[in-house]
C-alpha cells in the first residue's frame, strides 16, 4: 500500500452509496459538493519539485484507473450535528478489495469527514489526478473543535460567513461560535424586540434576520458544523441600551450625580431585566437548534454598579456587602434559571468561574485569559467542570514573523493533573475577534 497509486478521470469518477448503505440526505448533498471540489486544477503546488513526495510517485506502482468511491453508512442518518456526534470513519483504497475504494462510517458525520480526507488525498501529478493506496481509521481526539467569529465590531456578510464555514469543513472543525452581538453593535434582528437592531445595528443593511440565521445554520449543517450563538451578558451590552435603555445600569459620578449618557452592564437588580432576557432568549433558543448557548460573562466592570445608589441599596438588602462578585453571581444564577427553563445547556467565559459564581456542575468553562492557561485548566477541571481552551489560539493578535508554529505546539490537555481531569477537556477553539478584521481580511 505504501508504494502504489491510482489515477482518476474527472469525467468518469463517481461517488456512490454501496448496496445496503443508509442513503443519508446530508451525504447526498456532500457527494455533489465533493465531486466538484475533487478536481481543482488550480490547486496543485506551484513548484512540484519542492514536494518531497513528487519524486516518489515516479517510482510508485500505478494500479490503473479508479472510477468509484463506495460509501457504506451502517447505522443512522443524523440530520443535525450535535455535541455528542460520532465522527469516526474508515477509508480504504486497496487493490486487493472487490471494491478498491471504500468509505465506511456508522453515521452521517463520519462519512462527511471521510469525504473530506479523500478529497485531500486526490491531487495533481504531472497534469493527472492521482490518489495513493491508503488504509485509514480516523476519529477526532476532541469532541469540540471550534472557531469564533465576531460580527459586532465589524459586520460580516453572509458570503464571508459561508467561506469561513467552508474553511472549517476543510479542517474538520465542528463548532461555529457566533459572537453575534457586543458593545459596538447589535446586528441580530429580534422579532420580539425589533428596536434592539433598529437602533443598535450600524445600519439596516448590517443586520442578520431570522432568515439569514437559518441560512447560516443550514449551510453549516450540511458541513457537519454546529452553530453556537453567544449573547454575552451582563457586560459587553452597550449596544442593547440603544434600543432598550432600561436594560442598562445608569452610572453616577463620585458626587452622586447622574452621568448623562454613561451606562454600565445590564442592571441585575431590576425584574424588568429578567423579563426582557427571558423573552429574548426564548426567541433565540427557538431559532438556534444547537443545544448549547454561550452566555458570556466576561470582563464585567463593577465600577458602574458600585456608583449606582439603587444598586448599592439592593446590595445592602441582600447582605452582599461591597462584594460585587456576589451581585454577578446573583445575576448569573437568575440567567441560568432562564436558560434551564428553555431546556438549553450553557457555556461561560472563565471569569464566571474565577469570581466563584455558584454554577451547576454541567456548566462548561471557556478558558481565554492571558497567563498560565494550563494552570487555569487544571483549576477548572479539579472542580469537575468541563473545559474548552482558547487562550493560545487568539488569531486576531497581531505579531510579526512566523507565528503559526506556536498554534500547533499547544496540547489542550498538556497540564499536570489527574487523568480524570483531562477527560473533562472537550477541546479547543480559535478566536477571531473583530477589532482589526472585517470582510476584507477575516
Amino acid at each position: 500500500l505504501d508504494n502504489a497509486y491510482y489515477s482518476l478521470d474527472p469525467n468518469k469518477f463517481n461517488i456512490v452509496f454501496q448496496n445496503g448503505s443508509k442513503e443519508c440526505p446530508v451525504i447526498k448533498e456532500a457527494i455533489k459538493r465533493y465531486l466538484k471540489l475533487l478536481f481543482q486544477k488550480k490547486c496543485s503546488m506551484i513548484d512540484q519539485s519542492k514536494d518531497p513526495l513528487y519524486k516518489s510517485y515516479k517510482s510508485m506502482i500505478h494500479l490503473g484507473q479508479l472510477d468509484l468511491l463506495n460509501i457504506m453508512i451502517g447505522y443512522s442518518c443524523e440530520e443535525m450535528p450535535n455535541s455528542s456526534m460520532t465522527e469516526m470513519y474508515m477509508l480504504t483504497i486497496n487493490p486487493e478489495l472487490t471494491m478498491p475504494a471504500q468509505l465506511f462510517s456508522i453515521n452521517t458525520w463520519g462519512a462527511l469527514r471521510g469525504l473530506e480526507t479523500f478529497s485531500q488525498y486526490v491531487h495533481l501529478r504531472d497534469g493527472q489526478f492521482v490518489a495513493p493506496a491508503i488504509d485509514i481509521l480516523d476519529f477526532p481526539r476532541f469532541l469540540f473543535r471550534g472557531l469564533l467569529l465576531d460580527t459586532s465590531r465589524h459586520y460580516l456578510p453572509l458570503d464571508i460567513l459561508y467561506k469561513n464555514l467552508d474553511a472549517m469543513a476543510y479542517n474538520k472543525l465542528n463548532v461555529f461560535h457566533w459572537h453575534i452581538i457586543d458593545d459596538p453593535s447589535f446586528p441580530f434582528v429580534s422579532e420580539t424586540y425589533p428596536s434592539l437592531s433598529e437602533k443598535g445595528a450600524y445600519s439596516d443593511k448590517h443586520v442578520y434576520t431570522h432568515q439569514d440565521v437559518k441560512k447560516v445554520i443550514e449551510y453549516a449543517r450540511l458541513r457537519g458544523i454546529r452553530v453556537m450563538v453567544e449573547f454575552d451578558t451582563p457586560g459587553h451590552t452597550l449596544s442593547w441600551g440603544k434600543g432598550l435603555p432600561h436594560f442598562l445600569t445608569q452610572c453616577y459620578d463620585e458626587s452622586g450625580f447622574i452621568l448623562n449618557g454613561t451606562f454600565g452592564p445590564l442592571d441585575p437588580t431590576s425584574n424588568l431585566t429578567y423579563i426582557y432576557l427571558e423573552k429574548l432568549l426564548t426567541e433565540v433558543s427557538q431559532l438556534f437548534p444547537e443545544s448549547y448557548l454561550h452566555l458570556g460573562g466576561d470582563e464585567v466592570d463593577f465600577s458602574c454598579w458600585s456608583s449606582n445608589p439603587a444598586i448599592n441599596s439592593f446590595m445592602e438588602k441582600m447582605e452582599f456587602g461591597k462584594n460585587y462578585s456576589k451581585l454577578e453571581s446573583y445575576y448569573i444564577n437568575k440567567l441560568i434559571d432562564i436558560v434551564n427553563k428553555l431546556n438549553k445547556s450553557y457555556i461561560v467565559w472563565q471569569e464566571v468561574f474565577d469570581n466563584q459564581v455558584s454554577l451547576d456542575q454541567s456548566t462548561i468553562i471557556h478558558v481565554w485569559k492571558p497567563g498560565n492557561y494550563y494552570e487555569e485548566m487544571a483549576k477548572v477541571t479539579s472542580k469537575k467542570y468541563h473545559a474548552i481552551l482558547s487562550t493560545p489560539w487568539y488569531l486576531n493578535e497581531i505579531s510579526y514573523g512566523i507565528d503559526w508554529k506556536k498554534f500547533y505546539k499547544v496540547d489542550p490537555v498538556g497540564f499536570h493533573a489527574e487523568d480524570w481531569q483531562k477527560w473533562l477537556v472537550l477541546g479547543g477553539e480559535a478566536c477571531m475577534w473583530g477589532e482589526f478584521v472585517d470582510a476584507n481580511n477575516v
